[in-house]
């Protein structure tokens, strides 16, 4: 084979691999990427018998702001989190939606979850049912301009007064 010959025949082998090599590469890039392997929810449903203590890293808060003020849901997330609660979702409410200082957004008044919260936001605060439908996990409080700060007088644990079911959050094994 003449040396012409064999340098068309190795530029041709090269030109071959290269396209095999950007099709395969273009392919894995363009692909989605794959799903998670375990679908890990927000919350986890834990009972709680009548008696029981629950204790603030058992319940999983979410904030929303009602207010003007910018990063009002995120600050009092954080103080929260200080606390030992677990965080859950942070936004802003619904724009029909209108709070003084706070309210605590639920099903279940006497949710020793829903009570322990609500220790920690101090006098003042309603517990009422969601006005509006939301998305959020866990005990939903809803903080509008007037709230300044967390209550000294919160409480670390509560002890259950009905049996019920609080929204905790997931297991460390399969947080994300």
């Amino acid at each position: 084979m003449s040396q012409a010959a064999r340098t068309a025949t190795t530029l041709l082998v090269l030109l071959a691999l290269l396209v095999v090599g950007l099709a395969w590469g273009w392919s894995a890039a363009t692909s989605p990427l794959p799903e998670s392997a375990v679908e890990v929810d927000d919350c986890t449903s834990t009972e709680v018998s009548e008696g029981d203590t629950v204790q603030v890293d058992q319940v999983l808060v979410s904030v929303l702001n009602a207010g003007k003020r910018s990063g009002l849901a995120s600050r009092t997330m954080q103080l929260l989190v200080e606390q030992g609660f677990a965080a859950g979702d942070r936004g802003n409410a619904p724009d029909s939606v209108t709070v003084g200082k706070a309210q605590i957004w639920t099903d279940e008044p006497n949710s020793p979850a829903v009570r322990l919260v609500q220790s920690w936001l101090g006098r003042g605060v309603e517990v009422v049912p969601a006005p509006v439908t939301t998305t959020v996990s866990g005990v939903v409080v809803v903080v509008g301009d007037d709230f300044r700060d967390l209550s000294s007088a919160g409480r670390d644990k509560a002890t259950s007064k009905v049996a019920t079911t609080i929204c905790s959050p997931p297991p460390p094994e399969l947080a994300s």
